[in-house]
C-alpha cells in the first residue's frame, strides 16, 4: 500500500540576526561591535582623534618687494598674486605633514591687506583607526616677510651685469632717443633691463643674462637704422671644469641724420636710390631713412646697409632752422598722401618790417600752409656749407641752375605761454643719475629739446601712434576751470579720444613730478 504525499514547500522560519553591540566606553552609546574603531563611537572619534597632528598651523613666506615674487624653496622665485592658484599651491607647499594626509578642498581667508598676513582653509582626510576614515578641517596662517630675490640684489650692486647695449648717435640733440624711450614703453623692451644710464651721446642698457640682450638689440633693428658691433671680455675662468665666464658688450649706433635734416646726397648714391636730387629733406626714419625732394615730390629710401658702406652726414639740422612767414600759397597738384605740391611766397620774419625781401619757393607743405601762417625752413640763400657734397651739387650742370633759396620743413606754431600747461603727459624711464649734476648749458638744451619733441608730438598725428599719452586729470581740471581761449596754440592740442587713463608700471618716472610710479 503506497501512500502518495504533494510536494508543498514548507516555510522557511526566519531567524532573527543580531549583531554584536556594544557599548562606547566614553559615552555609553550603543554601537556595532565589528565596526567600531577602538569601542568608539563616530562622535566620539571625531573628538578624540586629531589626524591633523603633525602638520604645520603657522608659517613664513618670503616676497620680494621690488619684483613680486614669491620664494619657492630652494632657490626658485615665481610670480603669484594675492589668492591665486599659484599662491595656493606655493602655501601648500610650504606646510609640512600635510604628505601623510589627502587633501580634499583648500581655500583663503579674507584678511587685512596691510595686515601682511595669508590665511587658508583646509581640509584634509586620514585614517584614524584600521578600517575608519576621518576628515577634518582646520586654519593656517602665514606670515608674510620680505626679502629681496637674487636678481634684484645684482640690479643694486654695481658690475653684476652680463651684457650691455651701448646706444649711440652722433648728433646735436637727444630727439631720437626721446622717441625711442617712448616707443621701448609702449612695446615694453626695457622689463629686462637691470639698469639704465645715460652717458655723453647715447644711452647705457644693462642686462643680466646675454639672450636678453641680443633680443634687445633685435628690437632696436627693427626700429631705427643702426648697425652693431659685438665684443666679449673674459672674466674668470675654471681650470678644474674648463667653465668661463664672459662680458658681453653690444656697441648699437644709430644714422646720423633725423627728422627733418637738410641731406646733400652722394651723387652715386642718389642715382642708386631712384636717381632723386642730391639735395633733398629726410622727412621719416624708421627702418631705413626717407628722403623727399620739395621742388620734384619726388621720394627715396636709403636702407641702413647702403647707408653704413659709404657713410655722410647732413648739411643741416633743426638748430640750423628759420623762421618765415607765408604771404601767398598756391597748390599746383593734387594731394598725395599728407603732402601737397604748392608755390608759396615767403618772407624771413626777421626781415618784416626792415627789407622787401621775398621768396618764391615750392613746398610740400600745400595742405597745412595758409596765407599769414609761420614756417621753419632752411635758409640757402647767402649760406656757405663746408660740405664736399654739397660742393658737388654746386659744380653740377644739372642742378646748380635748379637750387632753391629756402626749403621748407614745417609749420611752425607760437610758443607755448610758461603758465599754460598740457592735458597730457608722458611716462619717462627710470635712469641712473650721476652724483654730479649737470652743467645749466646742458640743462638748458635738454628741456629745450624735449619741449619741442613734445611740439612734434602734438603737430605729427603718426608720432603719437608709436607712444602712448597719459591724461593729466590735473591739468585737466584747472584748464576746464579757468576755460581759457588761446590762439596761439590752435591746432596743437591732442583729442582727449587718443589719450588713455594713467597706469602703474614698475620702472617707470612721471614726467610732471619726477617720481617713481
Amino acid at each position: 500500500m503506497s501512500m502518495e504525499v504533494d510536494a508543498v514547500p514548507l516555510p522557511m522560519r526566519s531567524i532573527p540576526h543580531t549583531t554584536a553591540t556594544i557599548l562606547c566606553y566614553n559615552c555609553g552609546a550603543p554601537i556595532d561591535g565589528t565596526l567600531a574603531a577602538g569601542a568608539l563611537c563616530s562622535d566620539c572619534l571625531k573628538l578624540t582623534v586629531d589626524i591633523t597632528n603633525g602638520i604645520d598651523r603657522e608659517g613664513i613666506l618670503h616676497m620680494c618687494r621690488d619684483c613680486d615674487r614669491w620664494h619657492s624653496p630652494p632657490t626658485q622665485w615665481v610670480v603669484a598674486s594675492l589668492e591665486s592658484r599659484e599662491l595656493l599651491a606655493l602655501c601648500l607647499r610650504k606646510m609640512r605633514g600635510l604628505s601623510k594626509t589627502r587633501i580634499i578642498d583648500a581655500a583663503f581667508i579674507w584678511t587685512e591687506p596691510h595686515s601682511r598676513r595669508i590665511k587658508l582653509k583646509v581640509t584634509v582626510q586620514a585614517e584614524a583607526m584600521q578600517g575608519t576614515i576621518l576628515q577634518q578641517t582646520f586654519e593656517v596662517e602665514f606670515a608674510q616677510h620680505y626679502k629681496q630675490c637674487p636678481d634684484c640684489q645684482k640690479s643694486y650692486t654695481h658690475n653684476t651685469w652680463r651684457a650691455v647695449v651701448q646706444v649711440r648717435q652722433k648728433v646735436p640733440h637727444k630727439r631720437t632717443f626721446l622717441y625711442l624711450e617712448q616707443f621701448m614703453l609702449k612695446q615694453g623692451a626695457h622689463k629686462d633691463c637691470i639698469n639704465i644710464k645715460e652717458v655723453q651721446n647715447g644711452i647705457d642698457f644693462y642686462f643680466a643674462q646675454r639672450n636678453h640682450a641680443e633680443k634687445f638689440v633685435d628690437f632696436l633693428h627693427s626700429v631705427a637704422p643702426i648697425r652693431t658691433k659685438k665684443s666679449q671680455e673674459l672674466i674668470s675662468v675654471d681650470i678644474h671644469t674648463s667653465t668661463k665666464s664672459y662680458k658681453f658688450s653690444f656697441a648699437c649706433e644709430i644714422v646720423p641724420i633725423c627728422k627733418d635734416d637738410l641731406v646733400a646726397l652722394p651723387s652715386k648714391i642718389a642715382k642708386a636710390i631712384g636717381n632723386i636730387p642730391p639735395l633733398v629733406l629726410c622727412h621719416r626714419v624708421g627702418t631705413a631713412v626717407n628722403f623727399l625732394d620739395p621742388n620734384t615730390m619726388h621720394t627715396a629710401d636709403l636702407s641702413t646697409p647702403i647707408y653704413w658702406r659709404a657713410p655722410f652726414a647732413p648739411l643741416a639740422n633743426v638748430k640750423d632752422l628759420v623762421e618765415f612767414v607765408i604771404m601767398d600759397i598756391e597748390p599746383i597738384a593734387a594731394p598725395q598722401g599728407r603732402f601737397t605740391h604748392a608755390e608759396a611766397t615767403i618772407v624771413r620774419a626777421s626781415d618784416l618790417g626792415v627789407n622787401d625781401t621775398t621768396y618764391l619757393v615750392r613746398t610740400h607743405l600745400g595742405s597745412i600752409l595758409h596765407p599769414g601762417d609761420s614756417a621753419m625752413g632752411y635758409l640757402l640763400s647767402g649760406t656757405q656749407y663746408n660740405n664736399d657734397n654739397f660742393d658737388a651739387i654746386l659744380d653740377s650742370k644739372t642742378y646748380a641752375g635748379a637750387m632753391p633759396d629756402v626749403i621748407l620743413v614745417k609749420k611752425h606754431y607760437a610758443s607755448r605761454k610758461k603758465n599754460k600747461t598740457r592735458n597730457w603727459k608722458l611716462r619717462r624711464l627710470a635712469k641712473e643719475e650721476n652724483d654730479m649734476k649737470p652743467r645749466k648749458q646742458d640743462a638748458e638744451r635738454e628741456e629745450y629739446d624735449y619741449e619741442q619733441f613734445l611740439q612734434d608730438l602734438e603737430a605729427d598725428p603718426e608720432l603719437r601712434q608709436a607712444t602712448n599719452l597719459y591724461k593729466n586729470a590735473e591739468e585737466t581740471a584747472k584748464m576746464k576751470e579757468a576755460m581759457e581761449t588761446d590762439d596761439e596754440d590752435e591746432g596743437m592740442e591732442i583729442p582727449m579720444e587718443q589719450l588713455i587713463d594713467e597706469m602703474e608700471e614698475m620702472g617707470m618716472v612721471d614726467d610732471d613730478e619726477g617720481e617713481e610710479v
